[in-house]
């Protein structure tokens, strides 16, 4: 299998482990070989409620068994969508009722993009130092990551980029700015956290030079934090949020939601001004819903907040310099980069699955099901420290 997978799959990296799966459940993956490990990544923050989950994948079979695709977005009305799109607006603060489903959290940011120029008239985007919000062409345009950028210009123009939580170069947005895109937590920054000062600042500047503000909970979302989205901690009503990655409970999915008013500009002048055949699927959708429904009826997002103290508790140890982020979006800082890869390489092949980011090269990624128990919790931390203390012996 690892010999076909280097063959026939197009590759992202020079250093896959192409680690070959034979099936999943709960919070472990395990291997055609036998082994079994516990993820602390959970899909890269994609799987809230673990691997295979019964409330999902009996929605799922369901579904199946009712119709798959029948129509392209927009067209027919299909009742695991319809109730998906209340249940989102259910935990949104209005006007923030209407949802437009799509296949990925990039193609909602693509969305988000277009729908921002439309509404106001106005072509500026101002986004992020260190900003990641995917990898098309537009969401690519987002980031400042030169390296990154450079093979694939020209992307969209007319993107700046600003600091992330400084109030002083909030000055920058001006009339002539379209939106602001933020991530609620920055991730591939290294987990940063915003002041509710800036946040609210931010908001105040949008308000006065007519700019909408766009806000990705792709990562921090789904209950990751401790609330079902982030930004609702800060107090605070964007215009657009994109979510995505665990919203589906492990099928792809993205989701642009905005004010009614603004989505149905997509409507007409042109119509059809943004489309997608998959968008909506109502297999993907019935996941999504049945996702949703397990963390509203169950006590994990409650139990957010204990579970990162305790990792923050487990993982006090002489060369984890900080542990950034929150809830059980955390990530353990190194002393420097040497070592990250190899660290995290050498705890898989003892059992335990982290990752990396991709700005913050010191970061270990710890980003498990919200389903973690404690005691799981503190086998993976005790796991990484000992692995930490070889490398730094």
């Amino acid at each position: 299998m690892k010999k076909d997978f280097f063959t026939y799959q197009a590759p992202t990296t020079p250093f896959s482990p192409a680690l070959e799966i034979s099936h999943a459940s709960g919070n472990y993956i395990y291997d055609i070989h036998g082994n079994e490990y516990l993820d602390c990544v959970a899909g890269v923050s994609a799987l809230p409620l673990g691997h295979c989950h019964p409330s999902v994948t009996t929605a799922i079979k369901n579904q199946v068994d009712l119709y798959m695709h029948v129509m392209v977005y927009g067209e027919y009305a299909q009742k695991s969508a319809i109730e998906l799109c209340k249940k989102i607006a259910s935990h949104m603060p209005e006007p923030l009722q209407m949802t437009y489903l799509v296949n990925s959290g990039t193609e909602a940011m693509e969305a988000a993009i277009k729908l921002a120029r439309r509404v106001t008239g106005k072509t500026e985007i101002i986004s992020m130092e260190k900003a990641y919000h995917g990898n098309t062409m537009g969401s690519l345009s987002l980031m400042d990551y030169e390296e990154r950028k450079a093979p694939f210009r020209p992307l969209i123009p007319d993107v700046k980029h600003i600091k992330f939580n400084c109030i002083a170069e909030l000055n920058l947005i001006t009339a002539s700015t379209a939106a602001v895109v933020i991530e609620s937590i920055q991730g591939g920054a290294g987990f940063i956290i915003p002041s509710n000062r800036w946040m609210k600042a931010l908001r105040k500047k949008c308000d006065d030079k007519n700019t909408l503000l766009i806000i990705d909970e792709i990562q921090p979302g789904m209950g990751r934090t401790g609330t079902m989205f982030y930004f609702t901690q800060h107090d605070i009503i964007p215009d657009l949020v994109i979510t995505g990655k665990g919203l589906a409970g492990g099928l792809p999915i993205g989701a642009l939601t905005a004010r009614a008013i603004h989505l149905k500009q997509f409507q007409q002048s042109p119509m059809l001004g943004h489309i997608t055949t998959f968008g909506g699927n109502p297999v993907i959708a019935a996941a999504a819903l049945a996702t949703i429904t397990e963390l509203e009826e169950s006590d994990l997002i409650e139990s957010v907040k204990f579970k990162e103290l305790r990792f923050r508790e487990s993982l006090i140890h002489k060369n984890i310099k900080e542990i950034r982020g929150t809830g059980l979006m955390l990530a353990a800082l190194l002393p420097d980069d040497r070592f990250t890869t190899n660290i995290v390489e050498e705890c898989r092949k003892r059992g335990v699955i982290f990752f990396m980011l991709l700005f913050e090269k010191r970061a270990i990624r710890i980003t498990p099901p919200l389903t973690i128990t404690e005691e799981e919790i503190d086998k993976a931390s005790t796991i990484l420290k000992e692995v930490i203390e070889e490398f730094y012996d």
